[in-house]
């Protein structure tokens, strides 16, 4: 039976869906207006390793994770770089939905972008001023959080402790430091409401997607440790102030990814961008070094744990690339009801103790090596297919990692009239590839693009792409 820690008790309880096998989950997304880093990579694989863990249980999951795409931030960008909040917010978002594919991340079942849901923010605060926990104030909105008898269960914080704090704006317009805006007076870049011209706070904007895709009750609300105040805090009093239901069963919280044992974070500006990140390194490289900590808990980065990831990843690929090769395709099969998928399951149920579930895969990989050590291609065929069952629900690609020499030199044999930019003949494959790459990367920086133009073009034939980063280039086998 799966239990997770609830933010809400600070207890980690039994997960029972509100309404039989069907489970609504909504994840806080990006405020699209910087390139997401390995702190967005960390929560983000996290829950989706949860979609993914509760679709492997069976349940029918409805996933709404949002686009935050009215903000200050966007706002402040756009204006210094003489441009509109909708050029900024396309664009990062683009560059956040490419970083989400190129982390092998599932898309959520909805994806609402706060622009996009005005209408229903709008809705949600005249419902709040007309039962008297909201109150116009010269073209804003604000929330009176000393009404709601409930502010500050999330964040365990006692009401008279409480200051105003991150994004929440202290002004004279209001009736009490605390309360928070749902309604922000702006002429320049708002839109029509009953109080004029103006934008919505965040907080609501979530209280009202959340509500539209799954409901006014839902069973997780997941995000990073940083938003359960005032974020999540202020949800939960303006959702349920306005629905008189409890808004959410499961409050679940990621750690913080630290460098030097400080969060990551685009404010401090020490943080690694996800891009850069994969110039580096693979996307099973970095859900591997997530994994292996435990969700509630921080990540230090650094290139050592990476490297290590690396390494322990590649144990997991050589195993699932040569044992299936050995087994054959039709030995090949995923086993249930093994011993070993009893065990990931414990340890999945156990909070999502991924590290455990790690361990159980390196059990498999090892009984696979075994079996195929063994000359028996049925007991390997069976081990490599329930490891590759349960790299799946942990998000791992299980593309093999490389095609081998013979089939690469198959391949160069189909283009050898045309690699007459290569000197030395008597060069084969990954060699081979190597020294087009070197003799590419110094095509471009002597500005020869039709030699450059030309290498792209021969081996896009057979295959294989040329992807250039920042320090170096390395070659692809084509989807």
């Amino acid at each position: 039976m799966l239990k997770l820690q609830n933010t809400l008790s600070n207890t980690i309880e039994e997960f029972k869906p509100l309404n039989g096998n069907t489970v609504t989950m909504y994840v806080c997304g990006p405020t699209v207006y910087d390139y997401p880093h390995l702190g967005h990579a960390r929560c983000y694989i996290t829950w989706d390793i949860l979609y993914r863990y509760l679709k492997f249980l069976g349940y029918d999951v409805k996933y709404c994770r949002n686009v935050t795409d009215v903000d200050d931030k966007i706002l402040a960008k756009a204006h210094n770089e003489n441009t509109t909040a909708e050029a900024i917010s396309s664009k990062y978002y683009q560059i956040f939905a490419d970083a989400m594919k190129a982390l092998n991340n599932l898309q959520p079942d909805f994806e609402p972008r706060a622009t996009k849901t005005i209408g229903e923010m709008i809705a949600l605060v005249k419902l709040l001023i007309s039962k008297g926990y909201a109150y116009e104030a010269d073209g804003d909105v604000y929330f009176r959080v000393k009404k709601f008898d409930g502010y500050g269960k999330l964040s365990k914080q006692p009401i008279d402790d409480l200051e105003a704090g991150a994004r929440v704006e202290t002004s004279s317009k209001k009736e009490d430091a605390l309360d928070f805006a749902l309604w922000k007076k702006d002429e320049e870049n708002g839109y029509k409401s009953p109080w004029g011209i103006g934008r919505p706070g965040w907080h609501i904007e979530c209280s009202a997607m959340s509500k539209k895709y799954l409901g006014e009750q839902i069973d997780i609300h997941a995000g990073g440790a940083d938003l359960i105040f005032p974020h999540h805090e202020n949800e939960i009093a303006q959702s349920e102030a306005a629905s008189g239901k409890d808004f959410v069963k499961y409050w679940l919280h990621n750690g913080f990814v630290t460098i030097n044992k400080e969060k990551m974070s685009k404010s401090l500006k020490n943080f690694v961008t996800i891009n850069a990140l994969l110039e580096h390194y693979d996307a099973d490289t970095i859900r591997f070094f997530i994994l292996t900590n435990h969700y509630r808990m921080p990540v230090e980065f650094n290139d050592e744990a990476l490297l290590s990831a690396k390494t322990g990843f590649k144990r997991l690929q050589t195993a699932l690339d040569e044992v299936s090769s050995f087994a054959g395709k039709e030995n090949i099969v995923e086993d249930k009801n093994a011993e070993e998928v009893e065990k990931f399951k414990n340890a999945m149920d156990n909070d999502l103790n991924t590290s455990v579930a790690l361990s159980v895969l390196f059990d498999l990989a090892s009984k696979a090596n075994s079996a195929k050590a063994n000359g028996d291609k049925v007991l390997a065929g069976k081990y490599v297919g329930t490891l590759k069952m349960l790299m799946s629900v942990l998000g791992f690609t299980c593309k093999k990692s490389q095609m081998s020499e013979d089939e690469l030199n198959n391949r160069l044999e189909t283009i050898k009239d045309k690699l007459d930019f290569v000197e030395d003949k008597s060069i084969r494959g990954y060699a081979l590839i190597d020294k087009v790459i070197e003799i590419r990367a110094n095509a471009r920086a002597a500005k020869n693009w039709d030699l450059a133009d030309k290498i792209r073009n021969t081996f896009d034939e057979i295959g294989i792409i040329f992807k250039d980063g920042k320090d170096k280039t390395i070659w692809l086998e084509k989807e």
